[in-house]
């Protein structure tokens, strides 16, 4: 592959991992310690390509934390 299409592909996974870490954290905190400590939540995130027909999920779980 070519350098601009890592370049590209590494800026914007950056972006959706910084993005995405700030909404859960949101989220949890938003929730509020009664609703999230020590509990597991299950996570999912879907990423699409309409034009390639791709769609790739990637599950896991998230334990609430103080």
């Amino acid at each position: 592959m070519s350098d601009d299409f890592n370049m590209t592909m590494r800026k914007f996974l950056k972006q959706v991992g910084v993005t995405s870490q700030k909404a859960i954290e949101d989220a949890m905190r938003r929730a509020g310690p009664a609703r999230t400590q020590g509990r597991t939540f299950d996570v999912r995130v879907v990423l699409t390509i309409d034009e390639l027909d791709l769609e790739h999920v990637v599950e896991g779980r998230i334990t609430g934390g103080e």
